[in-house]
């Protein structure tokens, strides 16, 4: 049986916790900072990190098989 490709773009978006939940990073962090509507607490938010939703997670898993 051969291996299987990692995917390259899951593998420096998303990292596996020891429970097995898919953890990313927030959208949105990138630009347009200041004004246009994004508030301190907002951006606040966004540092945190949050997990993959549970109907997406097994698709990201099979994505990083080695992770």
């Amino acid at each position: 049986m051969p291996k299987v490709k990692t995917h390259s773009g899951a593998k420096k978006r998303f990292k596996l916790t020891k429970n097995g939940q898919v953890k990313r990073a927030h959208a949105n962090k990138s630009h347009l900072l200041n004004g246009h509507g994004k508030t301190r607490k907002l951006k606040r938010g966004l540092r945190k990190a949050g997990y993959a939703d549970v109907t997406n997670a097994p698709t990201i898993k099979r994505m990083i098989p080695y992770k």
